[in-house]
């Protein structure tokens, strides 16, 4: 029903994967697998709803808090997530980082402590440093190709008269690591006896794989939270803006939302991400559905073509995201030679584990969220540029 080889040219669309790689790989020309968008057209739902609300022609102030959008959310989280949720504890924002940013500065002061599990998606540093506060670093332990937290070690972190957040990645990024309900469960028990409050940010929920379901942090939680998800990586839309949450307590979330309105100015939403989300909950599970096995059969020919070329690697497929986290330590390959050859040698723009911190030494990350006939280009100049460091 859905074509996902079909092969779409970004170039010229103002699109940071490929019209600006340059920015950070320094040349222009390189075949992209960086920023976690896609290169596939988004759901026909979502264009067709897209096209019926365009043609009204009426592009005014709108209102995020309506029976069609917050009962769109509702229905996802009961039909994909088996979790109910309280429509009235839903809060809008116009992308989750800045809806992180907000709650870190409102449950935290300058220089208190935030708890990140490393490596960690770059924009946690950046949303931690750059609101004043610090980074408290938990790093996960790789045991085969499981990943892992020493709950001790968290505890010990959580423990300190600094510590106020803990800003959870769920499902994990960079690692793709999907949070089991033990572990969700001890974490939150932890944060409670400490009173550290949690911030949970969902965005690659529906990106799971095999048997690894999701758990919505609302479905453990203890004393004060908040859950901060989108459909933009589900559903390739994160140029339309547009993100929600759920804060359970009354209080907090007024507060949220006066920053919004009153401090910010945003509450009024871009309409066409409303839109969007509401005929992707409504009408998009089967274009995801399709779409996930697509990933996950680009995510096994990495893995095939990897593994044959470098058998000591033994890569497998992560639990959870189109982003595959590629341990390339067995291999001893400097990770700027890597890159020197992948750039320059290959023309390909893949993301050095460095940038998620230092536990990211020795990984690359490859987005898989492309036709396969650029993917096949991009795991041949990968095996190419590994093999020219060796």
């Amino acid at each position: 029903m859905f074509d996902f080889s079909k092969v779409v040219d970004r170039h010229g669309t103002w699109c940071t994967q490929w019209d600006y790689v340059a920015d950070r790989f320094g040349c222009a020309d390189l075949l992209p697998f960086t920023i976690s968008d896609m290169d596939f057209a988004t759901a026909p739902c979502i264009l067709e709803a897209l096209n019926q609300r365009l043609t009204h022609g009426v592009l005014g102030y709108s209102r995020w808090k309506n029976e069609e959008f917050l009962g769109a959310i509702s229905h996802w989280f009961l039909t994909r997530h088996r979790t109910p949720i309280d429509p009235q504890s839903v809060v809008y924002g116009p992308s989750v980082i800045y809806m992180v940013s907000e709650l870190i500065r409102q449950w935290s002061n300058v220089g208190e402590g935030v708890v990140i599990h490393t490596p960690a998606y770059d924009a946690f540093y950046k949303a931690v440093e750059g609101n004043q506060r610090t980074v408290l670093p938990v790093a996960l332990e790789k045991r085969d190709n499981d990943w892992f937290c020493d709950m001790t070690k968290l505890e010990a972190v959580l423990a300190r008269p600094e510590c106020k957040i803990l800003l959870l990645c769920s499902p994990q990024n960079p690692t793709g690591k999907v949070w089991t309900r033990d572990e969700l469960e001890t974490m939150a028990e932890l944060c409670h006896r400490h009173g550290v409050r949690v911030i949970s940010d969902e965005i690659h929920m529906d990106m799971v794989w095999g048997n690894h379901p999701h758990i919505p942090w609302s479905n453990v939680a203890r004393g004060h939270w908040a859950l901060l998800t989108s459909g933009s990586k589900s559903f390739n839309i994160p140029a339309l803006t547009g993100a929600y949450g759920l804060i359970e307590d009354e209080r907090r979330r007024e507060r949220y939302l006066s920053a919004l309105k009153g401090r910010d100015g945003l509450s009024s939403p871009a309409v066409l991400a409303l839109t969007a989300h509401i005929a992707a909950y409504q009408d998009g599970a089967d274009w995801l559905d399709a779409l996930r096995d697509y990933l996950s059969d680009n995510l096994d020919f990495i893995a095939q073509s990897l593994n044959t070329a470098f058998p000591e690697l033994n890569w497998q497929v992560p639990q959870s995201t189109y982003l595959a986290w590629i341990d390339l330590r067995p291999l001893n390959i400097d990770d700027n030679a890597l890159q020197d050859a992948l750039i320059h040698q290959e023309k390909v723009a893949i993301m050095p584990g460095y940038t998620y911190g230092q536990e990211g030494k020795g990984f690359v990350r490859l987005n898989a969220g492309c036709p396969r006939s650029k993917l096949e280009k991009g795991v041949v100049g990968l095996i190419n540029a590994i093999r020219a460091v060796r």
